[in-house]
């Protein structure tokens, strides 16, 4: 048996298969993304984990395998295929493209059809290419073959792009959608706020994955913007009107989206006002800025514990994960 160099495990064969892709601008904010959605540096295109993520929270990944079998060679998966049954559902049996292949390996498409047509072959049952009740997955990682329930990313996230109130400045839905994925890898019983939430763009991304989420903004016309903008994508949430200052319940996770001085009226010490504040009502915060800010957000007793630049063009955001 080869050695399997991305597993989390000694386990014979991992729980999940990913694969993922992301822009020149975007490898620094996706790495950071996936580190805390996987706990660990993951390798380019396609990783293994015993972690399972819902693949379409991330704006990167594109695909999960749920590992059925595994096996040294095709003709194993052919043989151990055999065993799928699909209960009179219809199927279909997708070749993943991405893999750790060295150029000279490329499977063609030719191949890949054939391979999934041998697969297809092996599995009673009815095969519909079109509109499959479940779909199943082929894909080479680490010099062996894994086979199992296929799924893709939705990104859902899409339509909240189009936003009835915006923003100049506001953080573009794949950046604030990170941005949650980094402050809240594990939603289950965590309260998060946004205490400057804008137009509510990092809370609509919250709330469509379900966090319990509250936000809070300073400027009554911006707050307004807010809940238009989560009522339009059918979501509910509390979003009050007031200074950071002014809160006194405390939250799990605050995700703090610094005013800029290149377009607001702040100064330095206000800034620190907002960050000292957010240390006060949150256990973990995620910080975003147009600058780094290590100096200030030590001074409030934070820790940076991971961080990243997410960029467009020449303007840049650091995101940076303080506990």
């Amino acid at each position: 048996m080869l050695a399997n160099t991305n597993s989390d495990t000694s386990v014979e064969h991992p729980s999940y298969i990913y694969t993922y892709a992301c822009s020149g601008d975007e490898v620094s904010l996706c790495g950071m993304e996936l580190r805390s959605l996987f706990g660990r540096e993951i390798p380019p295109v396609i990783f293994d984990s015993e972690r399972e993520v819902e693949v379409s929270r991330s704006p990167f990944i594109k695909e999960r395998i749920d590992v059925m079998y595994a096996g040294d060679t095709l003709e194993q998966i052919y043989k151990m295929t055999e065993q799928v049954e699909v209960a009179g559902q219809t199927f279909k049996v997708i070749f993943v493209k991405m893999n750790d292949l060295l150029p000279a390996e490329k499977i063609e498409y030719d191949e890949r059809r054939v391979i999934e047509r041998e697969i297809g072959m092996r599995i009673e049952g009815e095969a519909d290419v079109n509109h499959p009740q479940l779909v199943y997955g082929i894909v080479t990682l680490g010099g062996r073959w894994y086979f199992g329930a296929y799924h893709k990313n939705k990104a859902t996230w899409f339509r909240q792009m189009k936003k009835p109130r915006s923003y100049s400045i506001a953080l573009s839905t794949r950046v604030a959608r990170a941005a949650v994925n980094i402050a809240v890898p594990n939603p289950a019983g965590v309260k998060a706020i946004d205490p400057c939430c804008g137009i509510g763009t990092v809370m609509v991304e919250a709330l469509s994955m379900g966090i319990d989420i509250v936000g809070r903004d300073i400027n009554p016309f911006i707050a307004a913007g807010a809940r238009t903008n989560i009522a339009h994508f059918g979501f509910n949430s509390e979003v009050t009107l007031g200074d950071i200052a002014d809160i006194e319940e405390h939250y799990d996770v605050a995700v703090v989206d610094m005013p800029y001085n290149l377009y607001s009226r702040i100064t330095p010490e206000e800034q620190f006002a907002i960050l000292v504040h957010a240390r006060r009502i949150a256990d973990r915060v995620v910080i975003v800025a147009i600058e780094a800010m290590d100096e200030m957000i030590s001074s409030a007793g934070f820790t940076i514990i991971d961080r990243c630049v997410a960029k467009k063009g020449a303007f840049s955001r650091h995101l940076m994960l303080c506990e």
